[in-house]
């Protein structure tokens, strides 16, 4: 619905991703934001992301307000999910009047609504390693595939490196 802009001195930090899932880059408005995208990424059955899709207006009984949600997510089965992300400690109340205005308006729409906080560190740390060969231009197939049969069974990693046709591929 908007750009992202980046302007000196602001205290957040927007951006781009490249997500593996759609193949582009999806916006971010700050590092949480972009660590919950990450791992929206990583979810086998996100299939489509999208950020700040659209505005909602609504009247809360002194004044027009909007907003708009930051991702909207679709999944596999063909759901459809909406997801604001703000830290715990950082909802003020006319926050927690807006999420729950989102919560209602997507339910009308047959949508689910998140509202995701910070993520686990050792889930985050994990998936921001993996990130960096999500890339196509990381993709073996040969190579890949010679490590799927390998791995098919639960082993040692330097075994299981060790018995395919690329180590230094299984290890990177």
């Amino acid at each position: 619905m908007r750009t992202f802009r980046w302007s000196r001195g602001e205290r957040h930090f927007p951006g781009w991703y490249w997500s593996a899932t759609t193949g582009r880059h999806v916006g971010f408005e700050s590092w949480l934001k972009r660590d919950r995208l990450l791992l929206m990424d990583f979810d086998p059955s996100v299939v489509g992301i999208g950020s700040q899709p659209f505005w909602l207006h609504w009247h809360d009984g002194e004044r027009e307000r909007r907003r708009a949600p930051d991702y909207f997510i679709r999944r596999t089965d063909g759901s459809a999910v909406v997801v604001d992300v703000r830290a715990d400690e950082r909802i003020e109340p006319k926050d927690a009047e807006a999420f729950e205005v989102t919560r209602l308006v997507c339910a009308q729409a047959g949508w689910r609504f998140e509202r995701l906080g910070i993520p686990d560190a050792v889930l985050l740390a994990n998936a921001r390693r993996l990130s960096r060969y999500r890339h196509p231009r990381c993709l073996h197939d040969s190579a890949a595939a010679r490590l799927r049969e390998v791995f098919s069974i639960p082993g040692p990693q330097m075994v299981g490196a060790d018995a395919s046709t690329a180590p230094t591929t299984a290890l990177s």
